[in-house]
């Protein structure tokens, strides 16, 4: 059991746990379901065991009780200064959590991500936007396979916190590209970053609204698209963000600007590569008025620029996260259907690890293929509402990881 500690005011008075409490040995305080009476409980667990602990396991269930409080909290009209205590909690306990453990827990960040994203506070956005910048960069740099695999996933599946993860995959791919394409130097590698994680700042609530809208936007939904970037400029601007580059890559990240990058001035750049990995982004994603292109199909759509030529900055984005992506679905020759969970020595032989056999069933053991091989070799992209599995973060994430013989990226 890999033990978390959590802070009192995290529990919710009167409603049912939901997960065990343990102390710092383990022990059970109180279980699952139990619904705690009075703050006055909780300090006497606290004080019993020397802190409340929950199992690592746990975390997705307590952040998502969490996301209950601060949306019934919002429903009540409590006041901002209530509210971002809630949230500083939760951020608190979710750096605890990334401090106690090597691994990182993608929900957790989704769930941290959407915070900052959704309702940012003059006071603390930066502080609170930075450990999410920074996890995502030191895990691109750790293990871009596995950064690519879990939020292609979790964009593929994930409607309720749309926003927030789609603009962490931009980020990441743009910052994969930038430096193991473009060579870009780090100061620029960062601003890129940072500006493709604030891009839609302005309209985060907006965003994860028409994810979960059965129609298409209506007027005032489509103004408020069209004025978004520059609002996102103004808002990060009162958010205290002064730098001049990152501003500007905000204001153009929807420009069609089709050319050379070595023509653009150099926040133009950042906006060419964010539009590129923004429409692909959008493209892979669900929406309940249309179902996600496949990613290979995606990525083709931004490849070419307007005017159907070879765009540069699409082009260096398919070099860096291949041509079948990390947490995509392929068939392979074999008649099996895989996931692919690393990149391969060029963009279209991934490796990757089988979900189907050849008779269409779950696999229990995810056998590794490499698509290299003929018997292997990818036949096309499959869409991720096509294949009906729960595939496990956890358990696939090890495949990420690349072997000591093995020669892929």
């Amino acid at each position: 059991m890999h033990l978390i500690p959590i802070e009192i005011d995290s529990i919710r008075i009167g409603y049912p746990l939901p997960c065990d409490l343990v102390d710092r040995d383990g022990i059970l305080l109180a279980k699952k379901s139990f619904v705690v009476r009075s703050k006055d409980d909780l300090v006497m667990f606290y004080n019993r065991s020397e802190g409340l602990f929950i199992d690592g396991m746990d975390a997705e269930a307590l952040h998502k009780a969490y996301i209950d409080q601060l949306q019934t909290m919002m429903r009540k009209d409590k006041s901002i200064g209530e509210i971002a205590e809630s949230k500083l909690l939760v951020d608190k306990a979710m750096k605890r959590k990334a401090e106690a453990s090597d691994r990182v827990d993608w929900r957790d960040l989704q769930a941290q991500a959407h915070y900052v994203l959704r309702d940012p506070q003059p006071e603390n956005f930066l502080e609170r936007l930075e450990p999410v910048h920074q996890i995502l960069y030191r895990e691109s740099l750790r293990n871009p396979n596995g950064v690519l695999f879990a939020l292609i996933q979790l964009s593929a599946t994930e409607t309720t916190m749309y926003s927030a993860t789609h603009s962490m995959l931009v980020s990441v791919m743009c910052g994969l590209a930038a430096r193991e394409v473009l060579n870009w130097p780090e100061p620029v590698d960062m601003l890129l970053r940072k500006a493709a994680l604030t891009m839609n700042l302005s309209m985060t609530e907006l965003q994860d609204r028409l994810a979960a809208q059965m129609r298409p936007a209506d007027a005032f939904q489509q103004t408020r698209i069209d004025e978004h970037a520059q609002q996102s400029v103004a808002l990060l601007q009162t958010m205290g963000v002064t730098d001049a580059t990152w501003l500007e890559a905000v204001a153009a990240h929807h420009a069609q600007a089709p050319g050379p990058l070595r023509s653009k001035t150099p926040a133009q750049r950042l906006a060419r590569l964010i539009q590129r990995a923004d429409m692909f982004a959008a493209r892979l994603s669900p929406r309940l008025t249309r179902p996600p292109m496949t990613p290979a199909m995606a990525m083709q759509a931004c490849y070419f620029d307007e005017h159907k030529q070879v765009d540069e900055a699409g082009a260096a984005l398919i070099k860096a996260v291949g041509i079948y992506q990390p947490g995509a679905y392929v068939r392979l020759a074999s008649e099996e259907v895989a996931v692919v969970v690393r990149r391969g020595a060029n963009t279209s032989t991934p490796r990757v690890a089988v979900v189907l056999n050849r008779s269409g069933m779950p696999t229990t053991e995810h056998a590794v293929r490499d698509t290299s091989q003929k018997e292997y070799r990818v036949l096309a992209s499959v869409p991720h509402n096509d294949v009906k599995v729960q595939l496990k973060l956890d358990r696939l994430m090890p495949l990420t990881q690349p072997v000591s013989t093995d020669r892929s990226w």
